[in-house]
């Protein structure tokens, strides 16, 4: 009887248990057999088994340059921290997310473009009476299906203007952040209105906003770490304007100057905070079962001047590689390889059916997924799952990977406010070869007709499934509420 029992043991702990017993029972005893049991039901499975779910957490900067991180190749501000996360997994080269804030994160959430929430051109502006569509299915949502604790620390930036679009009822089970972009960092205000809040209550916590976020990370996963798989979202407003650090940051580089002088300093702060978060899932025995993801919501803005996108052409709010191609990062010890630099494409909307399949949750959903499990290719070298990646189509705008092959198309000028857009009188074609171009400086389009057809077809048939952009001007008699989210 007791080596049946103790075979069961072992064969659920796993080979190296087995291994184990069949080393250990020809010598044994009764009191053997039970003393093994003891130490194979004592030794845990390795937390790296893919078996086994994972804790997620996922730190999202806003507005960070491509290249203002050291393991992107920066130079000039130091991010020891976020350094050292990468380096202990691969270097995303190829990461696409949208031209602008809110779109990724719609993206993110959904695993959806943008073009099918409505949410393609412009961000939610703290007056909008729109958000993420409700009928979406929320990545947190789908992860609490499988058991998941949830969390958003951060910059929600999906609507506010009613209670069911707000986080704690898009699937988060804990809020603690604010929901427009551009908030003031020490007071939380924006246009007027205080933007702080804790599990979409209004919060009166004091103090610099990348500082708060941190500490509250911090706190769920001491609090939840061990008890059940967590996603920790963690979404900071560094290093988005306005620019503001405290004094002892932006010391450090006596170097720089201007906006350019605040934003290292704002860096440095986030960069510490990133550090923070990482050394509470080490102290807290989980770091061998968490993957940690780390990206830009878009490309730097004033590059050149404020941020860094390295010779990538162009920043935020284009569909060129500097608005688009950014800063990122993924680690998990025992899956991802150490100091990897991952070059196939993938895009955020990736994500959601790669965490989804990662924790056992159910993929298949009334409404399509756009996103692609990458776990190969993080994982085993595998090349992208895509054929072809939309970055973006709007009335006017639009843009398409294929391979090496990426097509941009210009008709005009959105206007992210819902304003009347601008026509050009002629259509501008650009077509670029990424592998011999990266830097997107010779347009192949005259020279590759054919190409530019097929890259056309695929662009076109995105665009068909587009719905309108939602974006529309400030109605007139709009006020700014006291407290963001809430009525006055």
């Amino acid at each position: 009887m007791a080596r049946f029992r103790l075979a069961r043991i072992a064969a659920q702990a796993g080979d190296a248990g087995r291994s184990t017993l069949n080393l250990m029972i020809p010598k044994g005893t009764e009191m053997r057999y039970a003393l093994l049991a003891v130490l194979v039901l004592g030794t845990p499975c390795s937390a790296a088994d893919p078996m086994e779910k994972p804790n997620i957490v996922f730190i999202l900067a806003d507005d960070l340059g491509r290249e203002d991180c050291g393991f992107m190749g920066g130079q000039d501000i130091k991010t020891p921290q976020i350094d050292k996360l990468a380096a202990a997994g691969a270097r995303l080269d190829a990461f696409y997310v949208q031209p602008v804030c809110s779109p990724t994160r719609a993206a993110l959430m959904t695993g959806r473009y943008p073009m099918r929430h409505g949410l393609q051109v412009g961000v939610v502006r703290p007056y909008a009476q729109y958000g993420l569509p409700l009928e979406e299915r929320t990545l947190p949502q789908a992860l609490k299906e499988a058991g998941y604790t949830t969390a958003i620390v951060g910059k929600w930036h999906l609507g506010h203007f009613a209670p069911e679009y707000l986080p704690t009822r898009r699937g988060f089970d804990h809020q603690y952040g604010h929901y427009n972009g551009q908030i003031d960092y020490f007071t939380h205000i924006r246009d007027g209105g205080f933007d702080w809040h804790k599990d979409d209550q209004a919060c009166r916590d004091e103090g610099y906003s990348t500082h708060l976020i941190a500490k509250d990370a911090v706190k769920f996963v001491n609090d939840n770490a061990g008890k059940k798989p967590f996603f920790l979202y963690v979404p900071f407003n560094a290093v988005h304007a306005p620019h503001q650090a405290p004094e002892n940051y932006a010391k450090q580089y006596p170097q720089l100057k201007g906006e350019r002088l605040k934003y290292a300093g704002m860096l440095a702060a986030m960069d510490e905070a990133v550090g923070q978060i990482v050394d509470a899932v080490e102290k807290a025995g989980v770091r061998k079962n968490t993957l940690f993801v780390f990206s830009s919501d878009n490309g730097g803005p004033q590059p050149g001047v404020v941020t860094d996108n390295g010779k990538y052409r162009e920043g935020k709010g284009t569909l060129y590689e500097g608005g688009i191609r950014v800063a990122s990062c993924a680690t998990w010890e025992g899956q991802i390889k150490p100091g990897s630099t991952i070059t196939e494409p993938m895009h955020m909307v990736d994500w959601y059916p790669t965490l989804l399949k990662l924790s056992g949750s159910k993929v298949e959903q009334k409404l399509p997924v756009d996103g692609l499990d990458i776990w190969p290719t993080l994982t085993a070298g595998k090349p992208s799952p895509h054929d072809s990646i939309l970055l973006n189509t709007t009335p006017n705008t639009g843009a398409v990977r294929a391979s090496d092959w990426k097509l941009v198309i210009k008709t005009g000028v959105d206007d992210p406010d819902g304003g009347a857009t601008k026509k050009n009188n002629t259509e501008s074609i650009e077509l670029f070869n990424l592998k011999d171009d990266p830097f997107e400086k010779t347009n192949l389009a005259e020279k590759n007709p054919e190409k530019v057809k097929e890259l056309r077809a695929a662009l076109a048939g995105f665009a068909k499934q587009a719905v309108p952009p939602k974006s529309k001007p400030k109605s007139k008699g709009f006020v700014t509420p006291k407290v963001w989210g809430e009525k006055d």
